[in-house]
């Protein structure tokens, strides 16, 4: 790993006497804090990260992670404007991955429309360019990247077929839309991999330059073959999730069938990176909820299982009552749980993180703070060149009574290396 990286650098440089345990002068607040949104140059609600800094700042967040698929670029900006803005930074990646017997029995784990189909985070990136990796996790790296490159091709071809074939011949290609999104975020061209949001978007928007707002419901519905939920001409996001749903979801005219590395070569690229796997967790943003989820009890069986110490929620997912219900009994279970709010559409919520039904209570906001916490920690001893919460083979870290005791130490030392970070300007 180059000793360039300036996050590496930063952790390195923090100054920690020691871990005992804190007196928590955060004791009775609610600490703001979110483990998991999408950045520039990925599909995001935000157009440049001056917008993430300017939101962090004015909601007070202490820590914010970020999940972006295959490019870290991004991060180094991330990480400095973190440092000016004095929140801490928790860089990630978020995996799609395939589950071949979770697919052969029909069984959907946190993708609703798509049996087998997983979603998989890591926590703790602190190689943010391919020349920092090591050759096994640039290898899935540049697998992913290809397959995913390849699809979009395709898609967006299949796209201009179908919106020229109505009279709507937009000149859209990839290489036009990755030009545009890479002015809009100001990133290079070389850090862009395409999304079906991004597609629909770019579409979207050629749409409407090309028909005016009075003939737009019913030209779309011409274009779908299909009668829309449509019913605001002006609606860019509700135009954006239509077309995915009428043009490139399975059996449509743009679908291109996607190609997943498997779950176990997933785990391998997030440990080659050094991160923690975190399994995101969907309950009842699907309805009925998945097969995988549909108990705590079972849910943390599975996870056991597939070796995974630590999971997340998007709150805005979930109901009050079932959120409670879920992440009380898998932190009893010594599993480390935060929360985020994805921010990969272009709705602004707050990124602090909420219900779908109110705000969460205290009990919950110090269980996330307290995992957010840990991948502080993580971090800080994966720069020193320690053994983090989880080791290179993915074993939780040795030397403790039980998982309780492990979370509640890292717990202890992640508090300080957030505040030494704050700091340390």
């Amino acid at each position: 790993m180059s000793s360039q990286n300036p996050f590496l650098s930063e952790l390195r440089s923090l100054q920690i006497q020691d871990n005992s345990d804190l007196t928590h002068s955060t004791e009775g607040e609610e600490i703001s804090a979110n483990a998991h949104i999408h950045l520039p140059p990925n599909f995001s609600a935000f157009e440049n990260l001056a917008e993430v800094f300017q939101m962090a700042k004015r909601e007070n967040i202490r820590a914010l992670g970020t999940s972006n698929y295959y490019d870290f670029t991004v991060y180094e900006e991330f990480f400095q404007g973190a440092k000016e803005n004095q929140f801490f930074p928790i860089p990630g990646l978020e995996i799609i991955c395939l589950d071949q017997d979770l697919l052969d029995r029909g069984d959907r784990v946190n993708d609703p429309g798509n049996p087998g189909k997983i979603y998989i985070c890591g926590k703790g990136i602190l190689s943010f360019q391919d020349s920092e990796m090591n050759s096994h996790a640039l290898e899935i790296l540049t697998k992913i990247r290809h397959n995913d490159s390849t699809r979009m091709n395709e898609v967006i071809e299949r796209l201009e077929t179908v919106f020229s074939s109505f009279g709507l011949s937009t000149g859209l290609n990839s290489e036009k839309v990755i030009q545009t999104i890479a002015s809009r975020s100001n990133r290079p061209i070389e850090s862009i991999y395409l999304q079906e949001r991004h597609a629909a978007q770019a579409f979207q928007e050629a749409f409407f330059e090309l028909v005016p707002e009075p003939d737009r419901l019913s030209k779309i519905e011409e274009v779908f073959s299909n009668p829309s939920k449509l019913r605001d001409a002006s609606d860019t996001v509700s135009f954006q999730n239509e077309i995915r749903i009428h043009l490139i979801k399975a059996g449509k005219p743009a679908f291109v069938k996607e190609t997943f590395i498997d779950f176990e070569e997933a785990m391998r690229l997030i440990l080659a990176l050094g991160c923690i796997p975190v399994y995101p967790i969907l309950v009842d943003g699907a309805s009925p909820i998945c097969e995988f989820e549909e108990s705590p009890e079972g849910l943390i069986e599975r996870l056991k299982k597939w070796g995974i110490t630590a999971v997340e929620f998007i709150p805005l997912r979930n109901r009050l009552e079932i959120l409670t219900d879920y992440v009380m009994k898998i932190h009893a279970e010594g599993i480390l749980v935060t929360a985020g709010t994805e921010h990969n559409t272009l709705d602004k919520i707050p990124l602090v993180p909420a219900c779908l039904d109110g705000d969460i209570p205290s009990e919950l906001h110090r269980i996330f703070w307290e995992g957010t916490c840990v991948h502080a920690a993580h971090l800080y001893l994966k720069a020193g060149g320690e053994e983090g919460f989880v080791s290179e083979g993915g074993a939780p870290h040795a030397g403790f009574e039980n998982a309780e005791a492990r979370i509640k130490s890292f717990a202890n030392l992640g508090e300080k290396v957030i505040e030494a970070f704050k700091e340390n300007r």
